[in-house]
């Protein structure tokens, strides 16, 4: 039943958004790393901006930190900047998903977390994976609106 559910909501937002007729826009900024596969760092539909997972790469070499608490702020930096290229910002995250190999290092992640959302919290999901592509350690994924212009 719930898998129902989940389906007519996700049919009743594609109708809705072929009746409005919105462009799909890609987002790119050299300050978060290129992606590493056939995806878009973000997706702008709308008024929302749909972040693909980012693991903790450092833009300006490429590296990734074997630190966890590293891995997360660098991926949350990563995120900070395709949202703020994408006309948004933390703020305005409605939904978070953590993709996290070991469940033991939640703690930690939610420490860091706390650094970047203080008030408002969007909805979140953490969820412990067997790998992440370049064995990451944490991989994060945002769902937010644009910001309003002033």
């Amino acid at each position: 039943m719930r898998k129902f559910v989940v389906f007519l909501a996700v049919l009743l937002v594609i109708s809705g958004c072929a009746r409005f007729r919105f462009a799909k826009e890609t987002v790119f900024t050299k300050s978060a790393p290129a992606p590493i596969g056939p995806y878009s760092q973000a997706v702008v539909f709308g008024n929302l901006v749909f972040v693909s997972g980012q693991i903790g790469i450092n833009p300006s070499d490429g590296s990734i930190n074997p630190d966890i608490e590293q891995q997360c702020r660098q991926a949350l930096e990563n995120i900070k900047n395709i949202l703020s290229a994408s006309g948004s910002s933390f703020e305005n995250v409605l939904k978070v998903t953590i993709y996290l190999t070991d469940m033991n290092e939640f703690a930690k992640i939610n420490q860091i977390y706390s650094e970047y959302f203080q008030k408002d919290f969007p909805a979140r999901e953490t969820v412990e994976v067997s790998r992440l592509p370049k064995n990451a350690k944490v991989e994060i994924s945002v769902v937010a609106c644009k910001s309003k212009k002033k």
